[in-house]
């Protein structure tokens, strides 16, 4: 499985308040989506999060989201190292994605820019 990066998930109760520094930090605009009755920004190696706590409480509980080259190459990786997936994969707007939970116990998002 070929990791290709990571980024970094902020809940923040004002998206337009830390839009800003963000863009500044990372020296790039952001991209602004929704999902699921969350707003979101991706900022360079930061996605940053804000809507109802019930959503954000399940979004902070993924440690960090891992781009790779092949979700279903990650899929067949982490189930055969004993993670537990627990959704997915699924298409998403910008490829698939998928949410493991390693034998650790810590749970993150795979994502690739498959069709």
């Amino acid at each position: 499985m070929e990791i290709l990066g990571a980024t970094l998930r902020i809940c923040v109760d004002d998206l337009d308040t830390a839009i800003p520094f963000y863009e500044r930090l990372a020296g790039g605009r952001a991209l602004r989506f929704e999902r699921g009755g969350v707003e979101v920004a991706a900022i360079g190696s930061f996605l940053l999060m804000s809507g109802p706590e019930a959503e954000l409480e399940v979004l902070r509980k993924v440690t960090a989201t891992i781009a790779v080259k092949d979700v279903t190459e990650a899929h067949r990786l982490l189930t055969d190292l004993g993670a537990r997936v627990i959704a997915g994969p699924v298409p998403t707007p910008a490829g698939r994605n998928l949410l493991a939970m390693h034998p650790d116990g810590s749970i993150f998002e795979y994502v690739d820019q498959s069709g």
